[in-house]
């Protein structure tokens, strides 16, 4: 009688989220080369890059908002396919995508901003949305204003709201396109913290495509760096940190450059070579 494989030597479950040679391009323009990633589950993951390297495209390509040309994107182990339709539906009831303007409806007010997904989307008896919708605006301190606009709501609150009716289908999976585009340093910590928190509340995965590194690394789990169309790092904020690589190091400490360049124009020097790239 054989004996059975130690739990040590058992398959490993799939990561929620594998991309696989996705490529994307825009007439002649390649956007998209070569991406290759994986996303653990009940991580929170930052697509960071130079402007231009694609992270928007990415995620708009994992959201199914944009086709690739080529390449897979697979969730829990299975490819996401037009020829596959019960994947897709199974992914996109699972899935939630944070718009970077919040695109919250402004002639609804945030009681039914956040119900919306749930009335359009489900089956749900009204008992159960009301239940969803009280419980998603409580956790993000959000109660007190049901009955308000969008318009008579702070950009800190607006954008509370967006992540409340991003997680009220209780989605695995969140994709955040430039949650904090347009904002000033503290109300950049605080959508960070606030993702950081919403994670541990409700346990989704999430995938942040930013352009706030320092935001980024202190606040996400994982990094990948996008550089040309394709990833030049993946791993832990701290192994970005220290990250030998010319590419990493050139966009990482880009702020240091800045001081040395300032400094250096100051003294009377030339103004370097690739300043704009």
């Amino acid at each position: 009688m054989s004996t059975p494989a130690p739990a040590s030597a058992a398959v490993s479950a799939p990561p929620l989220l594998a991309i696989r040679s996705l490529q994307k391009r825009f007439g002649e323009r390649v956007v998209l080369a070569d991406v290759t990633l994986t996303v653990p589950r009940g991580r929170v993951l930052a697509v960071v890059g130079k402007s231009g390297t694609g992270k928007s495209v990415l995620l708009k390509c994992l959201a199914g908002v944009l086709a690739p040309d080529a390449g897979e994107v697979c969730f829990e182990g299975r490819p996401l396919s037009s020829h596959d339709p019960v994947a897709l539906a199974d992914f996109r009831r699972r899935c939630s995508y944070l718009f970077q303007g919040n695109a919250l409806l402004d002639s609804l007010t945030a009681w039914e901003n956040v119900a919306l997904p749930l009335e359009q989307a489900t089956l749900l008896p009204k008992p159960e949305i009301r239940a969803r919708v009280a419980e998603a605006l409580r956790r993000l301190e959000l109660e007190g204003d049901a009955l308000r606009y969008p318009s008579q709501l702070s950009g800190g609150m607006q954008k509370r709201l967006a992540l409340a009716r991003a997680l009220v289908t209780r989605p695995e999976l969140v994709l955040f396109d430039e949650p904090t585009a347009g904002l000033d340093p503290l109300r950049r910590n605080a959508v960070f913290t606030l993702i950081a928190h919403a994670q541990r509340e409700f346990g989704f995965t999430a995938v942040v495509v930013t352009h706030d590194l320092p935001e980024a690394l202190a606040a996400c789990d994982e990094v990948a760096f996008l550089d040309d169309g394709r990833v030049r790092f993946s791993g832990p904020p701290s192994a970005f940190i220290h990250s030998t690589d010319e590419a990493v190091a050139a966009f990482r400490d880009s702020t240091s450059a800045l001081a040395q360049s300032v400094a250096a124009l100051r003294a009377g020097g030339p103004l370097p070579a690739d300043t704009l790239g």
